[in-house]
């Protein structure tokens, strides 16, 4: 149970909150790539700042405040013109780097345009996210993960918005208990059917469709280890007097989760605030195997998500989709075969910003309190003006691989070189990733 002051701590992230001020020592994923396809102007909210982010006509990318530092005028609703970024109101230019390269109302020659400084940010697109780095000084360097080092066409990137806090958001995939309730479905369907869709599939090595391990067995056994990058998160779920189904996940500092989808498949997931009442979950999926079907993951997710917000279809207001003919013979939460919407509902459920001082924690929920602590220390060290966990150096980030994920049985007895020796044999297996070994 935490304090109504620490439920404060980590909850709020504006600019002048501890936690804030540690968050934008980080990069920020800020927006899918495909966002600026049809317009490459896009006005954003990340972290409670109002920012409009946008490609110059020679393709590089720019992040600016939104408001126009003449009269606060909305710059999203610009135009790209003569090398930058030109306000509707009264035509202003302003550059990539926010220098204002014209004030045509004003008369000529004029000394000032090059004082009114818009206030510009750092960005970078990798794995089909574009970041943003919101902090001073220098940003840190991104780790050599495999979400970042493999070729395009082995991942995919996508989002989708949650109205409520992101610690709430994020806690839930670090929660490896909730998954045999939460998720489960009353029947297995075809696993060669699977495609692009967690928990539907086989666990590696096996035909056990994992639908039937979530629900027969119900009581994992959960570790969670320190690593350099976070924590490390194994649920044993105890098949016969041998052998244990072994899941794999991680907690990347600060905001980050790393977990299976498929034997070949990963998911890198980042919760990334809004504000304090709202978040996008942005996530990048790499293929150890084949190439990525990107059409057919981003129609499937399509399917629920709306455009240009990646909004659900199914949320507070049509109760998530809730059927009780479906719930009492289907599935167990009676709303749908899409576990982004269990999800969902189970995090906005708990409200705008979660209570967690009327918490009931237990032994299963392990993960959940090492993280706080974790989460809960590195805000005092930013504050304190050191450098919290993951802000890396350009040399830390080279050491930083993988992280390992796994699904899939084994020996009980030695589930730990289990996990491993699967790690292993699929990176020797990737023709993008046989040399990287994880940690």
């Amino acid at each position: 149970m935490m304090t109504t002051q620490q439920n404060t701590l980590v909850t709020r992230t504006g600019a002048d909150t501890p936690a804030g001020k540690m968050m934008r020592m980080y990069w920020q994923p800020a927006a899918l790539a495909e966002e600026l396809a049809d317009r490459p102007i896009k006005g954003l909210r990340l972290l409670g700042q109002d920012l409009v982010l946008f490609r110059d006509a020679a393709g590089k990318l720019a992040l600016l405040d939104r408001h126009c530092r003449h009269r606060g005028a909305d710059l999203a609703f610009g135009r790209l013109e003569d090398g930058g970024l030109r306000c509707l109101f009264h035509g202003w230019l302003f550059d990539g780097e926010g220098r204002c390269l014209e004030r045509p109302a004003e008369p000529p020659g004029d000394r000032l345009c090059g004082k009114a400084i818009q206030k510009s940010y750092p960005v970078i697109e990798l794995g089909g996210i574009i970041f943003a780095y919101l902090g001073e000084g220098e940003p840190p360097a991104f780790p050599a993960f495999d979400c970042f080092i493999a070729p395009d066409s082995h991942t995919f990137a996508f989002k989708g918005l949650f109205e409520c806090n992101w610690l709430q958001a994020l806690e839930v995939g670090i929660d490896p208990a909730h998954a045999s309730y939460l998720h489960r479905f009353f029947q297995d369907e075809d696993p060669t059917l699977s495609y692009g869709r967690q928990f539907r599939g086989t666990s590696a090595g096996t035909n056990i469709p994992m639908t039937k391990i979530l629900r027969e067995f119900e009581r994992p056994t959960i570790e969670v280890e320190a690593t350099d990058y976070g924590l490390r998160i194994a649920a044993l779920r105890e098949i016969d007097d041998r052998r244990s189904h072994v899941r794999v996940t991680n907690l990347v500092f600060p905001q980050a989760f790393v977990i299976p989808m498929s034997a070949e498949m990963t998911i890198t997931q980042w919760h990334v605030p809004v504000d304090d009442h709202s978040c996008y979950w942005y996530a990048i999926f790499t293929s150890f195997g084949e190439a990525v079907d990107r059409e057919a993951m981003r129609r499937q997710r399509l399917e629920l998500y709306t455009l240009p917000d990646y909004r659900s279809r199914r949320g507070k207001s049509n109760d998530y989709g809730y059927d009780a003919d479906e719930q009492r013979d289907q599935t167990y939460t009676g709303m749908g075969f899409d576990i982004n919407v269990h999800d969902q509902w189970a995090v906005e459920s708990q409200g705008v910003i979660q209570d967690r001082t009327r918490e009931l924690l237990g032994r299963s929920d392990k993960a959940i309190v090492a993280y706080r602590r974790l989460l809960l220390a590195e805000i005092q060290r930013a504050a304190e003006g050191q450098r919290p966990l993951m802000a890396l150096s350009p040399e830390a980030s080279l050491e930083m691989r993988g992280p390992a994920t796994v699904d899939g049985i084994g020996e009980t007895l030695h589930w730990r070189d289990y996990w491993q020796s699967v790690d292993r044999e699929r990176r020797a297996q990737a023709a993008w990733g046989g040399s990287v070994h994880a940690r």
